[in-house]
């Protein structure tokens, strides 16, 4: 019984649970995943509104970017050991000898207890936007570099289409945002996200691993069941445009057809405002098992033993004060 009530509490989220300051924007627009806090124009909300995503251009500075950059570089080199950290490799390379180093690390998570890289979770000018979303409680929930590499002709380096609530035992969704910034050009040729608009005002689909050929990255589950000709922008940025998304929003990548690696930071920021969720019976229980799995491999952490308790150790609050989280 409680296992169909947490199902159910689940499915309701995007379609019931919407913003509970709800009303006109300014005479003009119904708000249901903006705030007006006079900081986003009402261009800007109308289109984040409509669409579930918002670019904001030259957001972050080049010395953070570059700050970021070498830091990230001591970690592959294990320079810099910061607790917690989940250190990712593609799956051509899980099982090879090669030594640590840029080239072989395609992504780290869980960045919290490193200092250099968890500012960026606290940039006054992305926490700006950020209380746009989520309100002035602000927690950072989970963030990561991503280093996505040449594809080895397996194209293992593409992330398939997904929600990333799917990764988040959170509700009401319209109080979650990621913050994802650029670290140079990207565009389709190393491999830019790409978005479905509107998506946003979907539920929360199942997702599982899909049935690629060359393989599939840790974690990368993906929707069986988008519509695949649903109409889709690929995001081109230039270093330190910043897109933020809510977290229902259908998007990808594609693979990095390049020689260089496309760097890309972010992280999900959830109002403290929020309430867990049990994802046991839902559509949610099979990334539970794998992110404590990992969690038990990359750090050693046993005693975690659920998705809320893992979740809720890797949480800091940047803005406002804990409620609820």
């Amino acid at each position: 019984m409680e296992q169909q009530r947490a199902a159910t509490h689940l499915r309701m989220v995007p379609g019931h649970l919407r913003r509970s300051s709800a009303g006109s924007v300014r005479g003009e627009i119904k708000s249901m995943y903006t705030l007006d806090n006079n900081v986003l124009s009402l261009e800007q909300r109308k289109s984040y509104e409509e669409n579930g995503f918002l670019v904001i251009k030259n957001l972050v500075s080049d010395a953070d970017i570059e700050r970021f950059r070498v830091e990230f570089e001591k970690i592959c080199k294990k320079e810099s050991k910061p607790a917690g950290l989940m250190v990712m490799r593609d799956v051509t390379l899980a099982k090879s000898g090669y030594i640590p180093s840029e080239k072989t690390i395609v992504k780290v998570q869980n960045f919290h207890d490193d200092k250099e890289l968890f500012r960026y979770c606290t940039l006054p000018e992305i926490l700006k936007y950020v209380e746009c979303f989520t309100g002035p409680n602000i927690m950072a929930m989970h963030a990561m570099l991503i280093n996505k590499p040449p594809d080895t002709g397996k194209k293992t380096s593409r992330h398939p289409m997904h929600q990333d609530l799917h990764y988040f035992p959170f509700w009401p969704s319209n109080l979650i945002v990621c913050a994802w910034t650029a670290m140079e050009h990207i565009d389709r040729n190393n491999g830019c996200l790409a978005v479905l608009p509107g998506t946003h005002k979907l539920p929360l689909k199942p997702h599982d691993y899909p049935q690629w050929e060359g393989g599939v990255n840790t974690m990368y589950h993906g929707i069986q069941d988008y519509a695949k000709d649903h109409a889709r922008v690929h995001l081109v940025m230039e270093k330190g445009d910043t897109v933020f998304f809510h977290p229902l929003l259908i998007h990808g990548s594609g693979r990095n057809q390049t020689q260089g690696f496309r760097k890309a930071i972010s992280c999900h920021f959830v109002s403290a405002d929020c309430h867990y969720i049990d994802v046991k019976g839902t559509s949610q229980e099979n990334i539970e098992k794998e992110v404590l799995e990992s969690a038990r491999k990359f750090c050693g952490d046993a005693n975690n033993t659920d998705l809320k308790d893992f979740m809720m150790s890797r949480a800091q609050l940047v803005k406002g004060e804990r409620t609820n989280l």
